[in-house]
């Protein structure tokens, strides 16, 4: 009988105090960005409440997982859940709600495509449903930062963009 060998935890999943520092950044920028997106995607278009309320869940239980999870980090696998309700408001303010300003649009477009780009590479990196090449396999890798700042990119930059429709 062949014994076989326990994956290793990975970091992502991990008490490991660096990577916790991680979750605390995101935990405090999920706070302010969600809560901008939130509030542009109620005050900027005609999406109705219930688009307003999955966007106020999603923003409210990101921060609340990602810090309870620094004590215990099982719970990031629930992080697919904020991850889905913002996804989902924000794909509906795009297929249905995109303000007539062709770049208050553009700016929903691309706050969509980088909370999703940053559901998908969380799922990916954090969850390993696919695996993961070696060159992205430590969550500090230069790979892994750039596809983040990718991410953050699009967001800001969508942001930005959306938020001409407020002005």
């Amino acid at each position: 009988m062949r014994a076989t060998a326990t994956p290793p935890l990975r970091r992502e999943l991990s008490h490991d105090p660096a990577f916790a520092v991680r979750v605390k950044r995101l935990g405090l920028v999920s706070l302010v960005a969600l809560g901008l997106i939130w509030w542009l995607a109620v005050s900027t278009t005609e999406a109705p409440p219930f688009v307003g309320t999955v966007l106020a869940a999603g923003w409210a239980l990101m921060p609340l997982i990602l810090f309870a999870s620094l004590r215990l980090p099982a719970l990031r696998y629930a992080l697919v859940v904020p991850a889905s309700l913002v996804g989902i408001g924000l794909l509906s303010v795009v297929a249905r709600w995109l303000p007539a300003s062709a770049l208050a649009a553009t700016g929903w477009v691309l706050v969509t495509a980088g909370v999703l780009l940053g559901g998908m590479l969380g799922t990916w990196f954090w969850f390993r449903l696919v695996p993961v090449p070696v060159a992205l396999d430590d969550p500090f890798s230069p790979g892994r930062r750039l596809l983040i700042k990718v991410h953050v990119a699009l967001i800001v930059t969508g942001l930005a963009l959306a938020a001409m429709a407020a002005f």
